[in-house]
């Protein structure tokens, strides 16, 4: 089985990758210089001869997205729809990954993975207009969203964190916006786990178990990095304005998952237990 990993020079990307070469897959790694998503004619030429397809690509500059819009739609809407239409050519499924932003982050249980969207963002209306175009492509497409993504490869929040606390001994982070704390390892994983349990088109929820503040997963990471005597207070988004709205509620619904024999992610702090040393390695 041949995969193509699109935006493979990400942080998730990467890890995509790197867990396909474990496997022995034949894998083909395309980043922005070997694949441009916004281009056809590009992504029907470098996915031919696919099996499957994951989508990475993505515009994630959530701030930026609010004035440079046009861009961010270039990639999470356009570019999602001309992978799709290469998917499809191919022949191959598609893994496309999302975002909980498609949400409008006040519900007060978790999103089920076919909850109406109700985007507040400028890079949430993308990502729906780019699930939106996937869903509408004809490609056997399934729609993965996943949050509070940190890695090994890349910036994060947990390497901000640790990084910030080093440097100033005190840190002020909002306790009011709730969401599972995921690990890139483990979103490469669900992506495999959905292709060999042959899981149905469809939208799937690859986030970890449980849920947190920023404030609390702020304090988890000040532990696991040594930084305990950092001053860390809680503050809220009143008080930390943003140009773009976060949702206040980002918790999302393993359903889907269970019901295609594919296990959900564990608990958020085991996950990060097992994750930190590797993320945290060059964030001091």
């Amino acid at each position: 089985m041949r995969w193509s990993v699109v935006g493979a020079g990400g942080m998730l990307g990467r890890d995509v990758v790197a867990r396909l070469a474990a496997r022995g897959d034949d894998v083909a790694a395309l980043g922005r210089a070997d694949l441009d998503v916004t281009s056809l004619a590009d992504c029907r030429e470098r996915l031919r001869g696919s099996d499957v397809v994951v989508n990475c690509a993505a515009h994630t500059a959530v701030d930026a997205a609010e004035t440079e819009e046009a861009a961010a739609f270039a990639v999470n809407a356009q570019g999602a729809w001309n992978v799709a239409l290469g998917a499809a050519a191919a022949g191959a499924r598609l893994l496309h990954v999302s975002t909980d932003y498609v949400f409008d982050g006040a519900a007060d249980r978790p999103y089920d993975a076919e909850a109406p969207q109700a985007p507040r963002s400028a890079y949430g209306r993308t990502k729906a207009a780019g699930e939106w175009a996937v869903r509408a492509s004809g490609a056997d497409a399934l729609v993965v969203r996943t949050a509070w993504l940190y890695g090994e490869h890349g910036g994060c929040f947990p390497k901000t964190i640790a990084r910030a606390g080093g440097q100033r001994g005190a840190l002020s982070v909002v306790d009011d916006q709730f969401g599972q704390p995921t690990w890139t390892v483990d979103v490469a994983r669900i992506l495999t786990d959905l292709v060999d349990r042959s899981a149905p088109s469809g939208a799937y929820h690859a986030t970890s178990g449980g849920a947190a503040s920023w404030f609390e997963f702020a304090g988890a990471v000040l532990a696991a990095a040594g930084l305990d005597a950092v001053e860390l207070s809680a503050t809220t988004s009143a008080e930390f304005v943003r140009p773009a709205p976060r949702p206040a509620y980002s918790v999302l619904d393993h359903g889907s998952l269970r019901a295609a024999g594919v296990d959900p992610v564990g608990d958020w702090r085991e996950r990060w237990a097992a994750a930190a040393p590797a993320v945290l390695a060059d964030a001091r």
